[in-house]
């Protein structure tokens, strides 16, 4: 039996290396994160007001918010690809310059087909952003650091959520002045900062270790050394290992299950604001503030979950529990008609377990594919997730439009959510199948003798 000794000095090293490169580049990847969220969601807000100033309907703005993930999903793919080939620096500063100006020019939607127009060119301009971060992970963190990574950049739409409502709702306060609405203001004001910000990301967002500056030598190169950086944008990216990658029952299964959570938590952010003011919530500032809910509990949610997940032995009893956990927030905010006050905490109960589970939808996929199979693998997944934040605003705008209230979108995160638990199952059975083919095959057997 052969064991490999550490070297506890290049150990050392390392870690804090990698420690340094945290410290520089979190900040820089979640502030970009955090943006895009602002400038996709505060849609949101304008609902309201869109219906009033243009006329555009409950249906029509839930088809315009999901949309914008056509384009967006459709798009994941080759987007990265264009990160490797020109690099992450460049790419990801051309997405926020371009997302910025479009999300700027939501100021001038005057109705239903500029409202669609402009969702879907704001989806394709920042397609790609997400899959850019994590093949920046790729090139600086090793295996071992990368969920750590992950987990801090998804608190970037959580403060999202949490404080962008808020916010825009204060900047709709504008409302009038220079002869625009305040949903004008709120876009502009919005959309600027992330367009300075890409042209900041140019200039000091490093490609990769040896580019970085504030690195030593010896620390670049043991941050590349660990990080592995050799498994993106070769020529077998073209291979059958993308539909080996994609036919495995574990990455369907896994698809499958986030695409009804994103079914779920998008349409519930999306819808958020409106419900809050069905609540018979008059001030914008307020309803902003109280939509804050959902994001707070995803906040907690992202930061809690994944270190109780570290801890347990079975990913998908973790799942189930939390999907379920989902399942009966949702039903309990439906039985809790007419008291404002529970339902207020019952929203960020139901944003802790639909965005807190994220992290560790990525955790069980990611400890089953490597090298060039995660690269398909992982964007297969997105994609797919994508694609449910299309289907979410889409169903909560039909279930609103029937019905006369925003709330009634809570049907649709319980149908996506007992699906979803419906799926757990499946997705355990095939993770013991691929873990242990041979004791799966004699299981059958068995079975059949």
């Amino acid at each position: 039996m052969s064991t490999t000794t550490v070297d506890p000095v290049m150990a050392e090293a390392h870690r804090l290396a990698t420690r340094k490169a945290m410290m520089r580049l979190i900040p820089l990847m979640v502030a970009i994160y955090f943006l895009s969220f602002i400038d996709r969601t505060n849609v949101a807000l304008a609902k309201i007001h869109l219906a009033a100033d243009l006329g555009i309907s409950a249906a029509a703005y839930g088809l315009g918010a999901g949309i914008f993930f056509i384009g967006y999903a459709l798009l994941e793919v080759p987007s990265n690809l264009a990160a490797h080939r020109f690099g992450p620096r460049r790419w990801i500063a051309r997405i926020a310059v371009t997302w910025g100006v479009l999300s700027t020019a939501m100021m001038f939607v005057q109705g239903n087909m500029s409202f669609y127009a402009l969702r879907v060119l704001l989806g394709i301009a920042e397609a790609g952003l997400f899959p850019a971060l994590m093949y920046m992970v790729t090139l600086w963190f090793a295996p071992k650091d990368r969920a750590i990574v992950v987990g801090w950049i998804y608190t970037a739409p959580a403060v999202a959520l949490s404080l962008g409502t808020p916010l825009g709702a204060s900047l709709m306060q504008f409302d009038g002045v220079g002869g625009l609405h305040g949903w004008q203001w709120m876009f502009l004001l919005e959309g600027l900062p992330t367009i300075l910000y890409g042209v900041v990301l140019f200039f000091v967002l490093p490609d990769r270790p040896t580019d970085a500056k504030w690195l030593s030598t010896q620390e670049a190169q043991t941050l590349e050394k660990h990080a592995v950086i050799d498994t993106h944008g070769h020529v077998e990216l073209f291979s059958s290992d993308w539909v080996a990658a994609v036919k495995r029952p574990t990455t369907l299964l896994i698809a499958l299950i986030y695409f009804l959570n994103q079914v779920a938590f998008v349409g519930l952010y999306f819808f958020t604001p409106s419900i809050v003011a069905q609540m018979h919530v008059r001030s914008p500032l307020l309803v902003g503030v109280l939509s804050s809910s959902v994001g707070i509990g995803f906040l907690i949610g992202v930061l809690l979950l994944p270190r109780i997940h570290r801890r347990l032995t079975s990913g998908c009893m973790f799942l189930g529990v939390l999907t379920a956990g989902l399942v009966a927030s949702a039903l309990a905010f439906m039985a809790s008609s007419g008291n404002q006050d529970v339902q207020i905490v019952l929203l960020a109960v139901t944003g802790f377990f639909a965005g807190g589970i994220l992290p560790s939808y990525w955790h069980v996929a990611m400890k089953r594919l490597q090298g060039i199979q995660a690269a398909a693998g992982l964007a297969f997944i997105n994609t797919v997730g994508l694609l449910g934040g299309f289907v979410g605003p889409y169903l909560f705008g039909l279930a609103e439009t029937m019905t006369g209230r925003s709330d009634a979108g809570f049907n649709v995160v319980v149908v996506a959510s007992i699906l979803g638990l419906c799926l757990v199952p499946l997705l355990a059975r095939a993770i013991r199948a691929a873990d242990h083919p041979a004791g799966a095959g004699n299981r059958v057997l068995n079975a059949r003798a």
